[in-house]
């Protein structure tokens, strides 16, 4: 099985939502599982520190996963920050023990860590997406990312884990 992560914030609280999926090219309606966990005071933003706000809400819900059944995990961030420097997806890596790779997708570019992406376009869109990957070739975790299906920039599945985040709004309204 593939896992797609994605957290939402509002203030100190956070909602994290996986899908699991089996293949490349599946299609929303192909979604074999969707996870949902939530966090309250969740530590502050911290300019390139991210990683330490988000990788708790990440943990948390790997908890509710059978792991041994995953063969990658799909972020929405980077692996690579800068030569020595690791993001998002290598501190999950390694808090993983190295044992299932990593594949970051990010719409925004960072700067200093042009060796350690592939950018790949999707669709119409003139706007590149931004590949990093650990413990899978690069190469193959772009390709993959490309045979997602969609038509546009962001593949049908991570628009779709995007909105599930975001319902957070609405859930933290209608309380």
């Amino acid at each position: 099985m593939i896992l797609a992560i994605d957290v939402y914030y509002i203030e100190n609280q956070a909602k994290t939502v996986g899908i699991l999926f089996q293949h490349w090219t599946d299609t929303k309606s192909d979604i074999n599982t969707i996870i949902t966990d939530y966090r309250n005071n969740i530590a502050p933003y911290q300019s390139g520190q991210f990683y330490q706000r988000e990788l708790p809400c990440i943990m948390s819900l790997l908890d509710k996963i059978d792991l041994s059944t995953i063969s990658a995990i799909l972020i929405d961030g980077y692996v690579h920050l800068a030569e020595n420097k690791i993001g998002l997806g290598g501190h999950l890596y390694h808090a993983l023990n190295k044992t299932i790779p990593i594949i970051g997708i990010a719409k925004k570019p960072f700067t200093g860590n042009s060796q350690y992406l592939i950018e790949i376009i999707r669709g119409q869109s003139k706007q590149p997406l931004y590949i990093t990957a650990i413990g899978i070739p690069l190469e193959n975790a772009a390709a993959n990312i490309k045979l997602m299906a969609g038509k546009y920039r962001m593949p049908d599945l991570l628009s779709f884990l995007d909105q599930q985040t975001k319902l957070f709004k609405s859930e933290k309204t209608n309380k």
